[in-house]
């Protein structure tokens, strides 16, 4: 498997995956018009002809038979063209000395605290591929690439997880909150946000601090936690630095994670070696490996070793990133040591 920049011939390939991913990933609509405008866009970014503002760089997962079976991307950053929403989870205090009350009570205040900041975004993996390496190859590629061209992200990355919805899509927290402001069924309002559609936001929701007290049981006890779907992208996420700092979706009311640029494992410990085919080794770790260009940008999880500045891997693993013996590579431990 390796991930590499989108193509305008993955469209059918991105399609089925939009069409198999349900509710939950917004930035995937099942929308021919519109995948094809996102593709063409990502094209462009890595061409290097987008300004970070509107920045998307899109990545597919590709098997060796040239199957696409996955995607995630990053945005340059976020909210510089239009507002980017949030719920930040505060603290209200009221007190009384002369009833002897003293009550804390949550808050909800519509933030753009986040606006600058890269996203981690359209993670997606076909079910039928879930399994070896591919899921933190396909998430933790994006990292290398950030490594490489540091100059071209923020200095924070976020990541906004999927919220608890039920089988039938329903969120408790729409159904609380949003649903008595938009008047449509949250996969509804899911999908606009999906395809650009966000000056509803600003028109239509309450600019005041919401107290949670006057939400259903079911939607406070669902604020900042992510659907049992989404558990291991959060865990891996947490092991590469991630941390929810107290911001939610305003949808569903799932988590933003952050952490700063600089301080992601996979980008503060990845170095820069030269490619040296051989024996790995037995023994062996698993290691992402990045061939240092953009455009034409390939990426691969593999067993390899390390030895005097260079990177020892098999031939395959060489052949998947199209480079030869003394090429350059960028390489990190997949996942972090003990």
């Amino acid at each position: 498997m390796i991930v590499r920049p989108v193509r305008s011939a993955d469209l059918p390939a991105l399609l089925e995956l939009a069409r198999s991913t349900g509710a939950g990933l917004t930035t995937l609509p099942a929308n021919e018009e519109r995948l094809a405008h996102r593709v063409g866009w990502a094209e462009k970014t890595f061409r290097g002809e987008a300004e970070r503002a509107d920045a998307d760089y899109l990545f597919v997962l590709e098997s060796d038979e040239g199957q696409v079976v996955g995607i995630s991307a990053v945005a340059g950053a976020v909210g510089l063209r239009e507002p980017w929403y949030n719920y930040r989870v505060g603290l209200t205090v009221s007190a009384s000395q002369e009833l002897n009350i003293h009550r804390q009570i949550p808050t909800l205040f519509l933030a753009n605290d986040l606006t600058g900041n890269s996203e981690l975004c359209s993670l997606f993996l076909h079910a039928e591929h879930r399994s070896g390496l591919n899921g933190r190859l396909l998430s933790k590629a994006r990292f290398l690439f950030i490594a490489e061209f540091r100059e071209l992200f923020g200095d924070k990355v976020i990541a906004e997880m999927r919220g608890m919805s039920d089988e039938q899509g329903r969120s408790p927290f729409w159904e609380s909150l949003g649903r008595h402001f938009f008047k449509m069924e949250f996969s509804t309002a899911d999908y606009l946000t999906g395809v650009g559609n966000k000056a509803f936001i600003a028109e239509l929701m309450p600019k005041f601090p919401l107290y949670t007290c006057f939400l259903s049981e079911d939607a406070r006890s669902v604020i900042g936690r992510v659907h049992p779907d989404t558990e291991p992208a959060l865990a891996m996420l947490k092991g590469e630095g991630f941390s929810y700092q107290g911001y939610v979706d305003i949808f569903d009311a799932g988590p933003a994670i952050e952490a700063q640029t600089d301080k992601i494992r996979a980008v503060h410990d990845s170095q820069n070696l030269i490619l040296a085919i051989g024996t790995p080794g037995d023994d062996a770790s698993a290691f992402l490996i990045h061939n240092r260009k953009r455009e034409d940008c390939r990426i691969t999880a593999a067993p390899a070793r390390m030895a005097a500045g260079s990177l020892v891997v098999d031939a395959l693993t060489a052949k998947r990133l199209q480079l030869n013996a003394g090429d350059q590579v960028r390489a990190v431990a997949l996942s972090a040591r003990g």
